[in-house]
């Protein structure tokens, strides 16, 4: 029983600090594969925008009008009686 409890004990340290050692070496390399994914993701919004920004540069100076329906009805209209009260004292 002692000599799997030791066992145990040296294949979970052994695991451990190989998975720490391995963390080391990884993590660089995937943290910059990650930055550098993002980098591009911002480039092409970035150049994604600049062409929606030309587009509507090449149409500067073109005025356009566009006329809205107006509502022949006032807000007056729907809102039934006025009842006229007066405050009484006691």
């Amino acid at each position: 029983m002692l000599v799997g409890l030791v066992k145990f004990l040296f294949w979970f340290f052994f695991i451990s600090y190989l998975i720490k050692m391995l963390s080391r070496l990884l993590a660089p390399i995937l943290i910059k594969r990650f930055a550098s994914k993002m980098q591009d993701r911002f480039g092409q919004q970035f150049n994604q925008h600049n062409q929606n920004q030309q587009s509507q540069n090449e149409q500067e100076g073109k005025v356009t009008l566009e006329k809205t329906k107006a509502s022949t009805k006032t807000k007056s209209d729907n809102l039934g009686d006025y009842v006229d009260f007066e405050e009484v004292e006691e």
